[in-house]
């Protein structure tokens, strides 16, 4: 995806953990960040306290989806998924994406990917990898304070 690109329909889900959102729901009134994670992906492991740390400390003015990308035939097991996503505390809605429909969508090749969209639904920052919180912090705020304003 490219900057400034409207976000995708969320269709496509082989399944929905912790309840199904739709594009409608996330777009309007407040960011959104979508995250790419595998259960293969030690990186994306890694990654999801600060994940989790953004979504509880921003839960009132951001919202925070999960999207599960498998990276081979092992990744596709929903118990495996279930599981994994408990050891990590994703409470957030899981778009399982074992078809890649949404990863197509994205033109995603990355996990951990972590997509930053305004409330209105336009992407304002991209990034890919284990490491760069600290910048993802600053998009994330960015984009806040431009609504708080």
């Amino acid at each position: 995806m490219k900057l400034r690109e409207q976000m995708p329909e969320l269709t496509g889900a082989t399944a929905w953990l912790n309840g199904e959102v739709t594009k409608s729901e996330l777009v309007g009134e407040k960011p959104t960040l979508i995250h790419f994670w595998s259960v293969s992906c030690h990186l994306c492991k890694e990654a999801m306290p600060d994940v989790n740390n953004f979504r509880d400390q921003y839960k009132d003015e951001l919202n925070v989806m999960a999207v599960h990308m498998p990276r081979s035939e092992d990744d596709v097991d929903l118990g495996n998924i279930k599981e994994v996503a408990a050891e990590h505390d994703i409470t957030q809605p899981i778009f399982v994406d074992s078809d890649l429909k949404l990863t197509d969508a994205f033109d995603n090749q990355y996990v951990p990917a972590y997509y930053v969209f305004d409330k209105d639904g336009q992407l304002r920052h991209f990034q890919a990898g284990g490491s760069g919180m600290k910048m993802l912090e600053k998009r994330v705020n960015r984009v806040l304070d431009e609504m708080r304003k």
